[in-house]
């Protein structure tokens, strides 16, 4: 895909891995970039006229109802926006996990549901969810993020098989731990957000259907394909 010209949507672009896909976008000569936050004035400065601030909290179907009345169509819909809450499956709340849900699931599948239509008048084009490998098996201590991500999965794939016909492309983007306020308290080495934004940027740009975009990832994706029980097994122990 050549980014000249093309416009990008980014929801939860105003810090960590969000931000640095916008200034990925932007050094890849991205033509326009709706850079949605629920408070815009959170936003960093990118120096770049080509950005245009977005009051967009995805929780709020009137917010992205808004959001797609007026933007209309995109070229690429990235669903960057996330939350995790830290708890065990035996003792989350009911908040908690609908608190993960409402964010990392339903707000997403809110997002298509609003711009693939606009996507399919304009002819075509590429949504990007951000899943993570957890979406792949369960990680002791976030169990709640966990599954609102592999409900994100689930979602992916049928998207993909319900707009192929309609020439919109949908790439699951599976990171591992990166560098953000978000993954603070995970005791595991992360990715610097620069080189993860980098990568899935080149992998939209190549029209990889599935992105594996650090290191950790890229291996985890290779224990997955082969061995998916092995993979649960692996974040099993991660509890002790």
């Amino acid at each position: 895909m050549n980014l000249k010209e093309k416009s990008v949507l980014i929801t939860g672009a105003n810090r960590g891995l969000g931000a640095e896909i916008v200034r990925s976008f932007l050094q890849h000569g991205i033509g326009k970039v709706y850079a949605g936050a629920r408070n815009p004035s959170s936003l960093p400065d990118f120096n770049d006229a080509r950005v245009i601030p977005v009051r967009l909290d995805i929780t709020k179907p009137d917010e992205v109802a808004a959001a797609a009345q007026n933007i209309g169509a995109v070229d690429i819909l990235l669903n960057n926006a996330g939350i995790m809450n830290f708890s065990g499956i035996l003792t989350a709340s009911t908040a908690e996990l609908s608190a993960d849900m409402d964010v990392n699931y339903y707000g997403t599948v809110r997002m298509i549901q609003a711009f693939a239509p606009l996507m399919e008048k304009h002819g075509g084009g590429v949504i990007a969810n951000l899943v993570s490998v957890v979406g792949l098996a369960s990680v002791p201590g976030i169990e709640g993020y966990s599954a609102s991500k592999a409900a994100l999965f689930s979602a992916t794939q049928a998207a993909r098989t319900a707009l192929k016909s309609k020439n919109i492309t949908v790439i699951g983007v599976f990171p591992g731990p990166i560098d953000t306020d978000m993954a603070k308290n995970l005791p595991l080495d992360k990715a610097s957000t620069v080189d993860t934004a980098e990568d899935i940027v080149k992998g939209i740009i190549a029209g990889q259907e599935d992105i594996y975009p650090d290191p950790t990832s890229k291996q985890i994706s290779g224990l997955w394909g082969s061995n998916p029980k092995g993979l649960e097994q692996f974040f099993a122990d991660m509890a002790g």
